[in-house]
Formats: structure tokens, C-alpha cells, sequence
């Protein structure tokens, strides 16, 4: 099983990135996926989650209307399309696959995005 995430890195305020998380060895379209992401001394927090087919997706109220999660199954790739950075979205972002049916979670490594004001 791996996710792995890109499309991090450095980029001023009011700035837009678009990460990807690109998912192999588990049925993706099974898997309700999500971002989070951790700030330097901070809990790791949702930022967006996607169910499997697409049909629910719901965000933290720190992103909504500035972020938009979004998945290709047929690429087995869940994105997460950042407009209007601020500093404070400087963080970690990591992607998660959740089967609650089945207890099924996965993890990836992360990618640093950093926000300059």
C-alpha cells in the first residue's frame, strides 16, 4: 500500500498550489479519502474529505470556499486545490484512506507547504 503525496512547497500569500496524492496496492474508489495537515506544534486537523464515489464531501471551516478536495478514481489520485494561501496553512499536509467498514486506514508521508506572508 502507498500514498504519495506532491505538489508542495514554497509560495506567498494569496497564492494558489494544487497537491496530489496519488494511491496503489488497496481498491481506492472503496476508500473515503481526506487531507490533513500539522502545523509545528499543533495536533494534526482535517482539512477535507472526499467518499469514495465523490458524493459527499465536506471541508474545515478554515478552508471552505478557499480549498477543494477532489478525486479521479480511474487515476486512483485524490487532489487539493489551495487558493488564497495564508500563512497560517503553513503546515504538513499529509493524505489518509479511511474504510471505516473494515477499520482500514493508511497514511502518507507528507508534504511541507509553506505559506510567506
Amino acid at each position: 500500500v502507498r500514498l504519495v503525496e506532491s505538489g508542495g512547497g514554497l509560495v506567498q500569500a494569496g497564492g494558489s498550489l494544487r497537491l496530489s496524492c496519488a494511491a496503489s496496492g488497496f481498491t481506492f474508489s472503496r476508500y473515503d479519502m481526506s487531507w490533513h495537515r500539522q502545523a509545528p506544534g499543533k495536533e494534526r486537523e482535517l482539512v477535507a474529505r472526499i467518499t469514495g464515489a465523490g458524493g459527499m464531501i465536506n471541508y474545515a471551516d478554515s478552508t471552505k470556499g478557499r480549498f477543494t478536495i477532489s478525486r479521479d478514481n480511474a487515476k486512483n489520485t485524490v487532489y487539493l486545490q489551495m487558493n488564497s494561501l495564508k500563512s497560517e496553512d503553513t503546515a504538513v499536509y499529509y493524505c489518509n484512506a479511511r474504510w471505516e467498514l473494515i477499520s482500514s486506514i493508511y497514511w502518507g508521508q507528507g508534504t511541507q507547504v509553506t505559506v510567506s506572508s
